[in-house]
């Protein structure tokens, strides 16, 4: 089995073509700067080649048996376990993810691929109970259509895979634009997996390109009747607008950025509400949505907390991506690295109290914790995606509440106690998406509901919640 090899080059209806726009994605190692493709990028011209193939592909795809449509996606699960480390090194290379994240990934796609092989058999049709005696009433789920699918840069393999497997096994068909900083791991990559197992020309497309040149017309385009974006909640809410804004509404399903709490109650463990902020807030450099963005402690144990905190995060290594024991890999690019250093210099300037720091090398900024921070505060308020964490203290239970709660966002969120339905109790009450008890605030299962409140998104993602947005019901009724 050869390794795949890319080329400048873009995978639009069942052949690699090489883009037509005048600019370049010029795809560099995140942690070493080498350059490991300059790709043309796809313009409005490719971008309509590709809607127009899938179009067409979505008569002839939509009516294929489930137990066709269950065997490609069987094929592609083959695909990726028999090719994992070969995609774990794509992801080193391309996205710094540590060799620890990177394998998370992986087994996070397995699992989702593995919920998308029950899809073709849960598109089915339902009788329903007719008021008319001489009539039959049937409920029909079927395919939408093409979907126009929007990835990030963070968990690129991922968070392509989740819209892409599903909506393919769900009779769609896809075109893809994945993140210019990632346009292999988050989609010319797939496109190979799905080319070796032979899906349908057409059926999957990927276009790279800037979205100052095609984003907007990636997601205005009349063919898509689906848009599912994940990445900042400044784009998505520009996404949102131009979905419902054209001459054909379109559905959306938005996941967007995050604000998550870890509340450490005046009952928690603390070695492991440590390591719940540790994990949760530094894994992949704290650029993951769910992060841990603050930690919410109550004051009974904030300063024993603290010197907990302090002591372990100073084992953190961070450096090369590539070695086994990493936990801080590289920041994506040198932009998302000035973004961060103005939200701690800020702090700093603010009189915020940082109690960790380490000396900034290219992309790698070491852990960074603030202690004492004031919930009204920028650094408290906004999302650092970064490895920077502050720590809040609460006067107790119902202030810890508050201050959870205190936020334009609501994807995830943690809590940590000693008493299970003192912890149910207060999650319950967390305005969220996702709330974990005892547990960090990065988390996703393929088969559980998977989406945010307020300004995180709209919809949901993952097991039946993802096949209801990527199907739509058909009322059916027949003389008989």
């Amino acid at each position: 089995m050869p390794a795949y090899q890319f080329s400048d080059q873009q995978f639009i209806a069942g052949h690699w073509l090489k883009g037509t726009s005048t600019h370049t994605l010029n795809n560099l190692n995140p942690y070493n700067q080498e350059l490991i493709l300059k790709l043309q990028a796809a313009s409005i011209v490719d971008v309509d080649s590709a809607y127009s193939a899938a179009e067409r592909s979505f008569v002839t795809w939509s009516q294929t048996s489930p137990s066709e449509r269950k065997s490609i996606i069987l094929r592609v699960l083959d695909v990726v376990k028999n090719r994992r480390e070969e995609i774990i090194d794509w992801l080193i290379q391309e996205s710094g993810s540590t060799r620890f994240k990177a394998n998370i990934e992986v087994d996070a796609v397995l699992g989702i691929i593995n919920e998308a092989v029950t899809f073709p058999e849960r598109m089915e049709t339902q009788e329903l109970q007719s008021t008319d005696p001489g009539r039959k009433s049937y409920a029909i789920r079927k395919p939408l259509g093409v979907i126009a699918v929007i990835s990030p840069w963070n968990f690129p393999f991922h968070l392509s895979m989740r819209s892409v497997v599903t909506a393919i096994a769900s009779g769609n068909c896809v075109v893809l634009k994945p993140a210019s900083d990632t346009p292999i791991t988050g989609g010319l990559l797939l496109a190979k997996i799905f080319e070796e197992v032979g899906i349908l020309q057409g059926v999957f497309s990927v276009v790279a390109g800037l979205g100052s040149e095609i984003g907007d017309y990636f997601v205005e385009h009349d063919t898509p009747k689906m848009i599912s974006f994940t990445g900042s909640t400044l784009v998505g809410k520009r996404v949102g607008q131009l979905a419902v804004g054209g001459n054909h509404l379109k559905r959306i399903a938005l996941e967007l950025g995050g604000n998550a709490p870890l509340v450490v109650l005046d009952d928690a463990d603390l070695d492991l509400a440590v390591e719940l902020a540790v994990m949760g807030r530094f894994l992949h450099q704290g650029q993951i949505c769910m992060s841990t963005n603050r930690v919410i402690v109550d004051a009974k144990i904030y300063d024993a907390f603290v010197g907990k905190l302090l002591i372990r995060t100073q084992d953190i290594v961070y450096g090369d991506p590539d070695q086994a024991d990493t936990l801080i890999g590289p920041i994506i690019n040198s932009s998302q690295v000035e973004k961060i250093k103005h939200i701690i210099d800020q702090a700093l300037q603010q009189g915020t109290k940082l109690i960790l720091r380490g000396k900034i090398q290219g992309n790698i900024i070491p852990p960074h914790i603030f202690i004492d921070v004031d919930p009204e505060s920028s650094l408290a308020k906004e999302e650092s995606f970064g490895p920077v964490l502050p720590v809040i203290k609460a006067q107790n239970e119902a202030e810890a509440l508050h201050l959870a709660n205190d936020t334009a966002y609501g994807l995830s969120s943690a809590v940590c106690t000693a008493d299970i339905e003192r912890g149910t109790r207060f999650a319950m009450q967390i305005d969220a998406g996702m709330t974990h008890i005892n547990a960090i605030t990065v988390a996703d299962q393929p088969n559980a509901p998977f989406g945010g409140e307020k300004n995180s998104g709209l919809g949901r993602f993952n097991g039946l919640w993802i096949l209801e947005e990527f199907s739509h019901t058909h009322w059916l009724t027949v003389s008989g």
